[in-house]
């Protein structure tokens, strides 16, 4: 899914910036450019570059995950969610998606091994980016309930069954949240209405 998203991205602008040579190189004349337009047509190269660069980390997590080296998987993962990024502390639109997406990958991760608490904290991180009604912010929830729902389940053999049966609600109400926002999502989509 990340690889998916960061290439049409990328290539989104790419294709703009072709279709804008073929004009010129045509001689075709071009209406006067009013700046809002031209800033949806140039490639920022500092996003290219962060967009190579979250590609890159989620390559070597990839790799490292198929050599069973989950540890350097989210030591190269965090790295990217430590690293700067383009608009600093208000990031552009597509960096908080990445750094959303890759904070739920990491806290996929960190819960697979049994760390709860670091997960969790990956998917408050990934929430304040992912602010809006998207498929980023469902997908944190999702996680959130996966997180959770493993809690329950290494409680439950701990002999905590208490804990477990929290930690299950927690999971089902991060189910639903997600859920919620993905249904707002799909009726955005659609306009607003229901299907029939």
């Amino acid at each position: 899914m990340f690889t998916l998203f960061v290439s049409l991205v990328v290539g989104g602008s790419s294709l703009t910036g072709c279709a804008r040579s073929e004009k010129e190189r045509a001689g075709a004349q071009q209406p006067p450019a009013n700046s809002e337009a031209q800033a949806a047509v140039v490639v920022d190269p500092v996003l290219l570059a962060f967009l190579s660069k979250a590609r890159s980390a989620h390559h070597s997590a990839d790799a490292y995950e198929a050599s069973g080296d989950v540890v350097g998987a989210i030591a190269a993962l965090d790295a990217l969610t430590r690293g700067p990024r383009p608009g600093g502390d208000k990031p552009l639109v597509e960096v908080s998606e990445v750094l959303s997406d890759t904070h739920a990958r990491l806290a996929d991760l960190q819960s697979g091994r049994g760390q709860f608490d670091a997960a969790i904290e990956h998917v408050d991180s990934g929430l304040k980016l992912a602010t809006n009604v998207t498929y980023f912010r469902g997908h944190l929830f999702e996680v959130r309930g996966l997180v959770e729902e493993r809690r329950a389940k290494s409680l439950e053999q701990s002999g905590e069954t208490d804990k477990a049966k929290d930690a299950r609600k927690a999971a089902i109400s991060a189910f639903d949240e997600a859920v919620r926002v993905q249904d707002q999502v799909i009726l955005e989509a659609l306009g607003g209405s229901a299907p029939h």
